[in-house]
């Protein structure tokens, strides 16, 4: 339900953004639409940079930066493709809007990440609503019948991003769901979801079945699957169905009601599965969904309290059966270990 609360606010968020930007700069988001990169570089009171891949920072779900100033600066991945490069100048610039606008900083308030995460959601809403107007959509992705292909042909119809077409796609969704833009290796490139917990920019998902399929054959494939969270955690089970999207892979993962399926019943929610994992020191097999150690990328072991990385301590030998155990495994003064008393 929150995440279901979360996307509708993205949307209204991002209607309220463009009435912003129309009351700014009167027809604006036209000449965005056509060159977002030419026009926001016509504005005397924002600067424009490109920069390398890397020096945008992981925050955002795109390959760009906002920073406030003063003077307020967009920065840009120097990616290969201008509709890439258009897409992510103009989710900077919904951050611009957002904090640069009482009314439009009223959203936050109440939410328990300062309105982090509906921020860039709204961002993405807002870049995408700029690029592929409703009548395009529409003529693309009839609702709850629409697949992978037919996204795929939004974009070449369109003429925008990748990345445009997969959050049109997510909110065209007829059950909670997300649209993963991948690499060639699986990695994700973008991610769009709708009523579930995001996937972060970045996360391998090429070893996942159905997905590893596609990569490995012509990129089409259909089955159910769990995505990959932090930490080795898996989400619930989905049903997918990915497209090649020229050098990329395009996947629509759904709980339910898949449109590419005559028949999609609602999966049993087991929920999401935690990561499996051995301690080094004290051997037992444990499942976490705490975050991991950032040197061994290993969670706490809930028996002995250390992770991967954690210094071992001497070990004991139990009277009773002999065995070498961690102190953990013995009461105050005790010599025989808890199995043994």
């Amino acid at each position: 339900m929150v995440n279901y609360v979360l996307a509708t606010a993205a949307q209204t968020q991002a209607a309220a953004m463009m009435a912003e930007l129309e009351t700014q700069a009167p027809g604006a988001s036209q000449r965005l639409a056509r060159s977002a990169l030419s026009e926001l570089r016509s504005w005397p009171d924002l600067t424009v940079q490109l920069v390398a891949e890397g020096q945008t920072g992981a925050r955002c779900s795109v390959a760009g930066a906002y920073l406030p100033g003063p003077p307020p600066r967009i920065a840009v991945a120097d990616a290969a493709s201008p509709t890439r490069r258009d897409f992510t100048a103009l989710h900077e610039l919904g951050h611009h809007l957002q904090r640069n606008s009482f009314d439009l900083m009223d959203a936050f308030e109440g939410q328990e990440d300062g309105g982090l995460i509906l921020e860039d959601a709204a961002c993405d809403a807002f870049a995408a609503e700029i690029l592929l107007p409703a009548s395009l959509v529409d003529s693309h992705l009839a609702v709850g019948t629409f697949t992978a292909s037919d996204a795929v042909d939004l974009w070449r119809a369109g003429g925008a991003s990748r990345m445009a077409v997969c959050v049109r796609t997510a909110q065209r969704l007829p059950a909670p769901g997300h649209v993963l833009l991948l690499e060639p290796g699986g990695r994700v490139a973008f991610a769009s979801s709708h009523g579930l917990p995001p996937v972060k920019r970045g996360s391998p998902q090429g070893d996942i079945p159905v997905i590893e399929q596609a990569l490995a054959g012509k990129g089409r494939a259909n089955g159910l699957t769990r995505l990959h969270y932090r930490d080795g955690i898996q989400g619930q089970e989905l049903y997918v169905q990915t497209a090649p999207m020229s050098g990329y892979l395009l996947a629509l993962l759904v709980t339910d009601l898949a449109p590419w399926r005559a028949f999609a019943p609602s999966i049993p929610d087991t929920g999401p599965q935690a990561g499996q994992y051995i301690c080094e020191h004290c051997h037992e097999e444990y499942h976490s969904f705490a975050p991991a150690c950032s040197r061994c990328h290993i969670p706490t072991c809930p028996e002995c309290g250390r992770c991967g990385c954690a210094s071992r301590v001497a070990e004991r030998l139990c009277k009773g059966c002999f065995i070498s155990h961690t102190p953990t495994m013995f009461a105050p003064d005790a010599d025989r270990c808890i199995d043994c008393s």
